[in-house]
């Protein structure tokens, strides 16, 4: 077989590459600095390296990286390290060399004849992990390689991971000069827009003062703006807002120092924006400037994250002829992802595009430092910057204006309540928007879970006369730190209505436990989606919603009315399979076990079953032939006295005193060993205020607040008593900071029990299964 054959295909499906876009170099390259990388990439280990071709695509710091065999069988070694051999392992070699200063897309390229031919990718990008397998089996043309790498989760996650640290590095520049953190990201916008004005691109890096460039730079905006068809009175408010840079002394007194930040923020930000459209950039920008102030908290504002935009734009089912408002615009990130959507549905159609951008996006935003960014934000995605409106949403001209526009999607995250007194109930704004809607319209918003929860007040008021006029449709409860990236804490759940549809009394509410949404923290980025995982997520989320499936875990559907509770925490079945396996008991043991051996309560810990406790192991029925039974029926349901910590002596040997409860979900909920007590010993508590924990006080105790008080009403001894509290702590879902824990809920719920005759727990099976468990015998 003849290597060249293959050479000949690769060569000739890159031959139409346009030199403006990317450069193709066949064994050793014109540019000194990739071959200064394969300095050291010969295929034996000694001396340099070349791949058959590189495809250098300058715009995007990309190489393709092609290395082609003949033989099929020569495609790829098993352990892919081959290298002089192999395809795939060769074009690994070379990108594992490059990758230090480019993202490579590593080609292995087998066979002789096109349409046999073997062809396997793997995207390496600069200075992170293992490569990754993507783009299928045949060799694309090059735009759909730029298309891929571009949406690349992985190059989307290094893109925002590299903006997120260039706008840390920018906001401790922006903060040596004084500049204000309600200011930095409104600064950040101004130069966006600035720099899409050619006479400003070409003139502020003439050797101009900062003041000057200053000056230049809002000129060029409001001119900008003005060109684009905003009003003059809106005009206006956004001339006085940019203002605040032509007196920013510190920054302005540093020669060069304003250009320099210019370049960059062209360099970093610019490019970001416009190889990820339809991300709200401004928005993530101002979290980051506002989390080390947290300056935002006392404003109420909280800004959505990108990915539950993306997920109201989808239950929305926005598409090419929706007309789309948010009364509550902040930085227009709810707009701007609605559009992605609808301009995606367009399918190239540049009439209705800009018929989308132009008349079928619109919002209000109150905040004199907000509305600046939705502007911005909106105008540098080149749509209805006009459609801003700084206004109240109440005000019933704006109601009227935005009426005549006939929306038929509302997307809201209202301004969360900071004073419980004076500032608007969320709902209130989701009134405000349902009523702007056509009949029949879609309205998504995400609220604080009191909102779903109050049964009387105001709350509740609003939520009945919402009822009687709107549809409520669907509950999604949110994950719990879903704000962590704007340093806010609050739970959340995002509701959906149709519009104009009077609530009927029988309609079946869809309710969706989306708790996790497959993000995690890093130091770098916060929380995000730093594994992929949120695509599957969301699509089962959906999928769940739009089918209205229901599945213990995860959703329910349940008859609602106006004065119930409304999240999925309330009515979801407990999924209890995971009770068909001893871990969850075993694990209870365990770390009951600990306890006691860490308080010096047991000399040892075995993992040994109890000896003799029970011969064998008891089986337990299938959990779907349990029975559930009230807690209120096997318990005697109450509070505990309350006792400061403070007024209680510390012994030192806890053997020689009482624990003291609280609501901590470790050391079986135990934070010190006192003097007394003030609750009998053989009880169940479980945590009020944070997740009902459950834990078993083998002896008299004192509590802090916030301890509930679970007493048998049969006889329980420690073994069905740990079963019980591992039964008990599959329900810790139903709870967070938003729903808490309290006796009233305690007792209106129900677990499920082994049960011989379907109407008595069966406590002697309990005892037996938790007595033939590892770690029984030191409890």
């Amino acid at each position: 077989m003849n290597e060249r054959s293959t050479e000949n295909i690769v060569r000739d499906h890159f031959k139409s590459v346009l030199k403006k876009v990317a450069a193709v170099h066949e064994q050793s390259p014109a540019n000194p600095g990739i071959g200064k990388l394969l300095a050291a990439a010969s295929k034996s280990g000694a001396g340099k390296g070349y791949p058959d071709f590189i495809v250098e695509c300058m715009e995007y710091n990309l190489l393709l990286v092609i290395e082609c065999k003949a033989d099929v069988k020569k495609h790829q070694s098993p352990g892919m390290n081959q290298y002089r051999d192999y395809a795939v392992d060769g074009a690994l070699l070379y990108a594992h060399h490059l990758r230090k200063s480019y993202d490579v897309l590593s080609i292995g390229v087998s066979g002789t004849e096109k349409s046999r031919m073997k062809v396997t990718h793997h995207l390496h990008l600069k200075g992170r992990g293992d490569p990754v397998p993507c783009f299928g089996s045949e060799l694309l043309p090059l735009k759909d390689y730029l298309k891929g790498y571009l949406e690349s989760p992985h190059k989307q996650r290094q893109d925002y991971e590299s903006l997120i640290e260039f706008t840390r590095q920018l906001n401790a520049r922006l903060h040596q000069n004084r500049v204000s953190e309600n200011n930095r990201a409104i600064l950040i916008s101004i130069v966006l827009i600035a720099l899409e004005r050619e006479s400003f691109r070409r003139g502020y890096d003439k050797g101009e003062s900062s003041a000057r460039i200053a000056a230049m730079a809002v000129d060029a905006a409001i001119a900008e703006l003005s060109q684009s068809g905003i009003a003059d009175d809106r005009i206006a408010t956004l001339q006085q807002v940019f203002g605040f840079l032509a007196v920013e002394r510190k920054l302005l007194e540093k020669a060069g120092e304003l250009k320099d930040i210019i370049r960059d923020i062209d360099e970093q930000i610019n490019s970001y924006m416009k190889s990820n459209e339809y991300r709200d950039v401004l928005g993530s920008l101002y979290v980051e400037f506002l989390r080390y102030a947290n300056s935002d908290k006392g404003l109420g504002i909280v800004l959505t994250p990108p990915h539950i935009a993306d997920f109201f734009a989808e239950l929305a089912q926005v598409n090419r002829d929706s007309v789309v408002y948010d009364n509550c615009a902040g930085t227009g990130g709810f707009l701007i992802h609605a559009m992605g959507k609808m301009v995606a549905d367009a399918r190239g159609d540049m009439k209705t595009i800009n018929r989308i951008k132009q008349r079928q996006l619109y919002g209000v935003e109150l905040q004199s430092q907000i509305y600046p960014l939705a502007v911005s934000n909106m105008y540098i995605h080149q749509d209805g910057k006009s459609n801003i409106l700084h206004a109240d949403c109440f005000d019933p001209h704006v109601m009227r204006k935005i009426k005549q526009k006939k929306p038929t999607a509302g997307f809201l995250n209202p301004p969360y309540k900071s004073d419980k007194k004076t500032d608007t109930e969320e709902l209130e704004f989701v009134w405000n928007n349902l009523e702007c809607l056509q009949q029949g319209g879609r309205c998504i918003a995400i609220v604080p879970m009191q909102c779903a929860l109050s049964s009387s007040g105001a709350i509740s008021a609003i939520r009945e006369r919402i009822m009687q006029r709107h549809t409520l449709e669907a509950v999604f409860s949110m994950p719990d730190e879903l704000f962590f990236n704007s340093n806010v804490g609050v739970v959340t759940c995002v509701m959906a209505f149709t519009a104009h549809h009077r609530h009927p009394e029988s309609k079946e509410v869809f309710l969706g436990y989306c708790k996790d949404d497959g993000f995690t923290k890093t130091k770098l980025t916060g929380r995000a989606d730093n594994k992929g995982l949120w695509k599957g997520i969301s699509r089962k989320w959906l999928d769940h919603y739009m089918n209205k499936r229901e599945k213990p875990g995860l959703s329910v559907k349940k008859t609602l009315g106006w004065n119930d509770e409304w999240c999925a925490e309330a009515y979801m079945e407990t999924d209890y399979a995971a009770l068909e396996s001893a871990a969850p008991f075993v694990r209870a043991l365990h770390e009951y076990s600990s306890y006691l051996f860490s308080n010096r309560m047991v000399e040892q810990v075995s993992a040994a079953p109890l000896a003799g406790g029970a011969p064998g192991k008891p089986a337990l029925p299938g959990t779907a032939a349990w029975v559930y039974f009230p807690l209120r029926d096997l318990f005697d349901i109450t509070g505990t006295a309350t006792t400061l910590l403070r007024d209680l002596q510390a012994v030192e040997n806890p053997a020689d005193g009482c624990p003291y409860v609280t609501t901590q979900a470790t050391n079986n909920g135990v934070k010190a060993f006192v003097d007394s007590s003030t609750e009998a010993a053989g009880v169940l508590t479980v945590d009020s205020a944070v997740a009902g924990y459950c834990a078993y006080q083998a002896r008299s105790f004192a509590a802090s607040d916030h301890v509930e008080k679970l007493a048998p009403k049969f006889p329980m001894n420690k073994y069905n008593a740990l079963f019980l509290t591992t039964v008990i702590n599959q329900e810790q879902y139903r709870y967070n900071y938003g729903r808490k824990c309290s006796q009233t809920r305690l007792k209106s719920t129900a677990i499920k029990l082994p049960s011989a005759d379907g109407k008595t727990p069966d406590w002697a099976l309990m005892e037996r299964y938790i007595q033939s468990l590892p770690y029984s015998s030191s409890v």
